[in-house]
């Protein structure tokens, strides 16, 4: 047995980190979840879900809060300070830019939604999921290869993100004649590609605990 697991064996069970990083996975999944279900909707049929995000959103806020403050508590800590605060503020801003993309929908009156921007949310939606799956398994950090897979797919994910936002881009220019339109869909597609770039973070962040840890 490595000295790092004896120091995890003797350390209490941690009863307030963990939950807090599986809500705020939890969290950030639905908020993904609503935004993607939004993009497929009728533009009338959107804000119920724009408002819902907004709240998930300040959920995020108020749990990355909760985490710094149990952090200025609490002298043992499950896994080094600073990787718990990186985690936490990751996940917080890949909710940030999330919420960020449905609030441009919204100020810009973003009618016609894209097969681009359909599929950036479903692919940041795949790359939250695999956040939850990965966060659920800090626990004991008894799997982590479930870790090091999760986090391998979040970056192919990004690879795939970056392509479909550079065709996506390539094709504004060369087809929409409104500059108006040219402005209000790169910036939406710029926010959802940056979450997606947010979500990579998140795995890198995991990655090196579960290095730590192995």
């Amino acid at each position: 047995m490595s000295l790092n697991s004896i120091f995890q064996f003797l350390v209490p069970k941690d009863k307030k980190f963990f939950p807090l990083f599986e809500e705020a996975s939890s969290n950030l999944v639905q908020l993904a979840s609503h935004l993607h279900e939004a993009v497929n909707l009728p533009l009338k049929e959107r804000e119920v879900l724009f408002q819902k995000i907004d709240e998930l959103e300040q959920r995020g806020e108020d749990i990355a809060r909760q985490t710094n403050l149990e952090l200025s508590r609490n002298f043992i800590t499950p896994f080094d300070r600073e990787d718990i605060h990186s985690l936490i503020t990751s996940i917080d801003n890949v909710a940030g830019n999330l919420q960020g993309a449905a609030s441009r929908m919204r100020l810009y009156h973003v009618d016609k939604i894209t097969k681009s921007i359909r599929k950036l949310t479903e692919i940041n939606l795949d790359a939250c999921l695999n956040i939850e799956s990965a966060v659920k398994e800090l626990k004991d950090l008894k799997k982590v290869k479930n870790i090091t897979t999760a986090c391998s797919k979040i970056n192919k994910l990004e690879n795939k993100s970056d392509s479909v936002y550079n065709k996506a881009v390539f094709e504004i220019f060369e087809n929409e004649t409104d500059a108006i339109n040219v402005i209000k869909y790169k910036e939406v597609l710029s926010v959802l590609e940056s979450a997606t770039d947010k979500c990579k973070s998140v795995a890198s962040v995991l990655e090196a605990i579960a290095v730590k840890h192995s």
